[in-house]
């Protein structure tokens, strides 16, 4: 129950990671407040969520409008009564490099993967200060550190999450809210198995791919979980800034 009594956010709330996330954090004793686009698939976590015996709503919310963000911790607070996590976990991917990327996938990728990080967190912020206490997480990846092939519009967002997550530390620690960002490598979720179909290679060659990693295998939705409950919870209480790399060893 390392949670106890905490109210969280978390976008992307509906599949892979943060549905992964969502009912971790509620199995640990917080109020959930799943963000995410599909109705169906959002209410189906909050089910899960109450079949344990946690609580939980579902907000459909596209997080490139700041009308909706706005809307989504209004009613999150308005529900619960505060907000103390944020989990900023939207993510879209496309395979492209410069030259074949498209406008429009340039936008979506940074407006949903990097826009979407600051506007949630430009409306939980004033509701975080005025209690004195606040924890966001952003959702990096292993690219956000170093390059990928065939990735650019994904890795130049989530290059800008790193930083994002480093300049929002150093501007809100005074105001008690804490910021930090989990960056997982491959991990089994729907946009990897995405990923593969788009690039033509099939989910075993994918596979074996990441076998060439030091550990030898690709990662899961919970490994991923358990790293957002460690930033989420006291138990990382003097880390403000950081990035945690959670990929098996890619990075090294």
């Amino acid at each position: 129950m390392r949670l106890a009594q905490k109210i969280a956010l978390i976008t992307g709330g509906t599949s892979g990671i943060g549905r992964a996330t969502s009912v971790l954090f509620a199995r640990e004793g917080a109020k959930i407040a799943v963000s995410g686009r599909n109705e169906g698939r959002g209410q189906d976590v909050v089910k899960e969520i109450a079949a344990a015996g946690g609580e939980a709503m579902f907000i459909r919310t596209d997080v490139r409008s700041a009308d909706e963000c706005c809307r989504t911790v209004e009613k999150t607070v308005d529900t619960f009564g505060r907000i103390d996590i944020l989990f900023n976990n939207a993510g879209v991917w496309f395979p492209n490099t410069v030259a074949d990327c498209t406008e429009e996938e340039w936008d979506l990728t940074l407006d949903v993967n990097l826009k979407g990080a600051y506007l949630m967190s430009k409306y939980a912020i004033p509701k975080m200060v005025v209690q004195g206490s606040g924890n966001i997480i952003h959702n990096g990846s292993g690219w956000g550190v170093e390059g990928g092939a065939a990735a650019a519009a994904y890795c130049a967002s989530k290059g800008g999450i790193v930083l994002l997550t480093r300049a929002m530390a150093i501007d809100h620690s005074r105001d008690g809210i804490r910021v930090n960002c989990v960056s997982p490598g491959d991990i089994e979720t729907p946009m990897l198995t995405d990923d593969a179909r788009n690039r033509n290679i099939t989910w075993e060659d994918y596979r074996d791919e990441a076998s060439q990693r030091p550990m030898g295998r690709i990662g899961t939705p919970d490994e991923i979980a358990r790293a957002t409950l460690f930033l989420a919870s006291d138990d990382s209480s003097y880390m403000t800034g950081a990035n945690l790399i959670v990929d098996g060893g890619g990075v090294a």
